[in-house]
This record gives C-alpha cells, structure tokens and sequence, in this order.
C-alpha cells in the first residue's frame, strides 16, 4: 500500500487502538531496557502507597512513568528503524541511535529527580528530621 492510498483509508477507531496497542508491544517485547523501566515503575508505585503520597505528588510520578516509557518507546523505534537502513548509511549515521539513548538518559534523570523531590522529605519526616 502506498503512503497515498493509506492516507486515504479510513479505519475505525477500534483499529487505530489495536494498532497502538500492537505498537506498545512491539516496543516492549525483547527490549531489556524496559524490564529496567517496568522494575523502577514499580518501585515508585510502592513507595508512593508506603509513603501515602496526595494526588499531586501521584500526579506528578506517574507523569514521570509515562513519560520514560515514551521516550523509551520512541526509542525502540529508532532502533528498528536503523537497523533496517543499508549498511553503508548505518556507518556513517551511528550517531542516532546515541542521540535516542542519551534522550532516554535524561528523562530518566529529570524524573529521578522530581522523585526525589517528592520522596527525600517524606522520608526525612518519617525518621524525624
């Protein structure tokens, strides 16, 4: 199908999500980087009820969640898009596939941050300090 039939199709609603659905699998599958991901996920999520935080600090980690996993969806993509470039054009462009990771890095370290942000006084108040 050419990109200006595909254009012209009109799909339901239900397709675009199974799409979207298969994508976020695609993405995930046989990626280690999102274990990594899911394992820290977690580790806010029970932390966050341990340390009974409102809604806007839930608000504030879970935005963190997602957007990590955004990036790191996006770049997943890049990935699977570079590996099936030429070889003489992976050579020369190598790069983007550091700038994708070095994009997952800093959202990872932005929302660490904000993290802290919201569990470094709560635990600082439950010992005491």
């Amino acid at each position: 199908m050419h990109a200006d039939e595909r254009k012209n199709l009109k799909r339901p609603w239900k397709d675009k999500f199974h799409c979207a659905f298969k994508g976020m699998k695609l993405g995930m599958r046989g990626h280690s980087s999102f274990f990594v991901h899911f394992f820290f996920a977690s580790m806010v999520v029970a932390f966050s009820v341990v340390l009974r935080c409102d809604l806007v600090e839930w608000s504030l980690l879970i935005g963190c969640i997602g957007f990590v996993l955004v990036v790191e969806l996006l770049n997943s993509s890049i990935e699977m898009l570079y590996a099936i470039l030429p070889e003489d054009i992976r050579a020369n462009h190598f790069q983007v596939l550091d700038i994708a990771a070095g994009a997952v890095l800093l959202a990872s370290v932005f929302t660490s941050i904000i993290g802290c942000m919201v569990f470094i006084p709560k635990i600082l108040a439950m010992l005491g300090l």
